[in-house]
């Protein structure tokens, strides 16, 4: 059963988690700004809300892992799931960014419903489509193959929400506003618009984002009216806002950027909803499920879970998984909020989340021949201290050093990628791992750790930046709030998450399947297998 995938059979799964990261990294990137810079959330509620969310999902995942053992169709046990999951998944994603319209109470309870419902159907389609490469080939090379090109259309559907999210929000958050420029001096000019719709989350800035905005005197939010980058504030239908901008000269009407953050973001999503779905699609018709449990193995649930706690690679891969995924939701949840209020360039981070994306995709595609000189275990520990160590290196980064951000974001991300790719294969290994000593096998309750450890990572993770950021009280509709809480931001994408990494590392040291270890079970379960 060591079958060779074919091209096109690898580049349809990568798909597949293509279109998972177009949910998955879309929300860990921008639902934390969009919650409190257009919703109006507190940090602190939303960081709460995550953690909550994604703590009660653990149970969803071990149960979708038991049915998809237990699933039997045509279609295999896996791969069906990823259909009927396709535009749920969709939908839910669209709902996520969608503004209800509602008071802050409204809000929180949408916001509540619609992320919880949004875990439990990723986790419907997530858990089968980490088993299907379990079961798509008994060869734990051609897995680790798998998994590099499984990773490459992760970060790609990544690169796809991360690098052209902001754009599609200038675009669809246009409102074709009326604007008039006049000039006081030499770089300060009164800028006067209006618009003949209201809009509730209307931002204001210029267009490469140099230039400070205040109030026109008298002003109409005194304790807001700080030179800021940006104003972000409630425009009412026909009356005319003015403010005096500084520092850019030249300015002219064709220099300012006003958008609507709230259609703007509603409208992106819609658009990366419509992908997700057709991606998933592919999937489904393009991939094939080869690996069967053993024949004389029967249904027997408290046998599945006896095992699986006593599957030591397992609950080390488990601990490690969480600890990794809320290293990366860290460094992916700051990543806006650090552009737009530390740097004042919103839209440069588009560019240096493509330039992540693009390092990630070579970073998973060297994950195979780099696991086959080291070892998938020491892999795992190199690239979790390098990773961390140069990321604590942007503490030492202030708002001028764009150049020296962009190298060490990059190079950290190389070795953040190897994570999952490393990860998810190493999930087979254990799988393959519990065949080989108890002759039974739950590759869907096996891989539900994937899962748990993605999602309960990624809420820990929210509310560490919501704890944080409270403790300086960050406010994302307050600009003077904003400064205060710099120093926290930094920390965030610094040191912060670094620290996650050498705990991860020194539980990998502990993980006990080698590569010689692999083979022996490898080769041991072909041979059982040709038996059946």
């Amino acid at each position: 059963m060591n079958t060779k995938i074919a091209l096109k059979e690898k580049i349809g799964y990568a798909l597949g988690d293509g279109a998972a990261n177009i949910a998955w990294r879309g929300v860990a990137t921008f639902l934390f700004i969009y919650y409190t810079d257009v919703l109006g959330l507190s940090p602190v509620v939303v960081g709460v809300l995550m953690l909550v969310a994604r703590f009660s999902d653990g149970i969803a995942d071990v149960i979708m892992g038991i049915i998809a053992d237990r699933t039997s169709s045509k279609y295999g046990k896996f791969r069906p799931w990823i259909l009927w999951s396709a535009i749920p998944l969709g939908v839910i994603l669209a709902l996520l960014f969608t503004n209800p319209g509602f008071g802050s109470t409204g809000k929180l309870v949408y916001a509540y419903i619609t992320y919880i419902f949004f875990t439990l159907i990723y986790t419907v389609n997530n858990i089968p489509y980490g088993a299907l490469m379990a079961v798509m080939t008994g060869d734990d090379k051609e897995r680790t193959s798998l998994g590099s090109f499984r990773m490459a259309g992760a970060f790609g559907g990544g690169m796809i929400v991360q690098g052209a999210l902001l754009f599609l929000v200038a675009y669809f958050g246009d409102i074709n506003p009326s604007i008039r420029v006049e000039k006081l001096s030499n770089d300060k000019y009164i800028v006067e618009v209006s618009t003949s719709t209201r809009v509730q989350n209307a931002t204001i800035k210029t267009t490469n984002e140099v230039g400070t905005f205040v109030y026109q005197e008298p002003p109409l939010f005194p304790e807001k009216n700080t030179p800021t980058n940006r104003k972000s504030f409630t425009m009412e239908a026909d009356q005319k806002y003015a403010f005096v901008v500084s520092g850019e000269p030249n300015l002219t009407e064709n220099s300012i950027s006003l958008v609507d953050q709230n259609r703007g973001y509603s409208n992106s999503m819609y658009l990366m909803s419509i992908f997700l779905s057709f991606f998933m699609f592919i999937t489904f018709y393009t991939t094939k499920e080869r690996i069967q449990p053993p024949k004389t193995q029967e249904n027997n649930l408290k046998q599945d879970f006896k095992e699986l706690i006593s599957n030591k690679p397992w609950l080390i891969l488990m601990f490690v998984g969480l600890l990794f995924n809320v290293y990366n939701s860290i460094k992916q949840g700051i990543v806006i909020i650090y552009f737009t209020h530390f740097l004042n360039n919103q839209l440069l981070s588009a560019s240096f989340l493509v330039g992540l994306a693009l390092i990630s995709v070579l970073g998973a595609l060297c994950t195979a021949p780099l696991g086959k000189r080291f070892g998938k275990r020491n892999l795992f520990i190199y690239s979790l201290l390098f990773s961390g160590a140069v990321n604590a290196l942007l503490v030492f980064c202030d708002a001028t050093n764009i150049k020296a951000i962009f190298a060490l974001g990059i190079a950290s991300e190389f070795a953040a990628a190897m994570f999952p790719t490393l990860f998810f294969v190493m999930l087979g290994d254990a799988a393959d791992y519990s065949e080989f000593k108890n002759g039974r096998r739950a590759t869907g309750l096996i891989y539900s750790a994937g899962s748990f450890a993605t999602k309960f990572g990624g809420g820990i993770a929210g509310a560490v930046i919501g704890l944080i950021l409270g403790a300086f009280h960050y406010d994302g509709q307050d600009t003077a709030a904003i400064s205060g809480s710099i120093p926290g931001i930094i920390m965030l994408m610094s040191w912060v998450p670094a620290v996650i990494t050498i705990i991860a590392a020194a539980f990998m040291f502990l993980y006990p399947l080698n590569q010689k270890k692999m083979d022996e079970i490898t080769i041991e379960l072909n041979s059982r297998r040709l038996k059946e």
